[in-house]
């Protein structure tokens, strides 16, 4: 089955930038909806990014105008570039997919990253 593979996390200073990937093995995800989550200590696990198999993106307010979400088919890999960093980003982060379209998957992704760490400090 698929394995998602997170990296690129790290510690930055507020206003700085860092570009996370998620490795997709096992399977092609291009008919894949994908998805960035992530999750601060003590908070509900949140989305905030989304991109469909036709390319279709969607982000949460928090995010918007900072973070962009993006694919590579040929290398089978998952980004997030993000600017302008704040200290509340920091969280751990999460990609997701699953194989129904985006608008028939809601929070139930079917595969799960095991997630890697962004800190923004102040």
């Amino acid at each position: 089955q698929m394995q998602l593979v997170e990296s690129g996390g790290g510690s930055v200073q507020a206003g700085g930038s860092l570009r996370l990937s998620c490795a997709a093995f096992g399977y092609a995800y291009s008919d894949y909806c994908m998805g960035w989550f992530r999750q601060a200590p003590r908070k509900e696990r949140e989305e905030f990014a989304r991109i469909d198999s036709d390319g279709t993106t969607s982000y949460a307010d928090s995010v918007k105008g900072r973070f962009t979400i993006s694919q590579d088919n040929a290398k089978n890999t998952l980004y997030l570039q993000m600017n302008s960093l704040k200290p509340e980003d920091t969280a751990m982060y999460f990609c997701a997919a699953d194989p129904r379209p985006c608008s028939w998957v809601g929070s139930h992704f079917g595969y799960w990253g095991q997630g890697t760490q962004v800190t923004v400090s102040s």
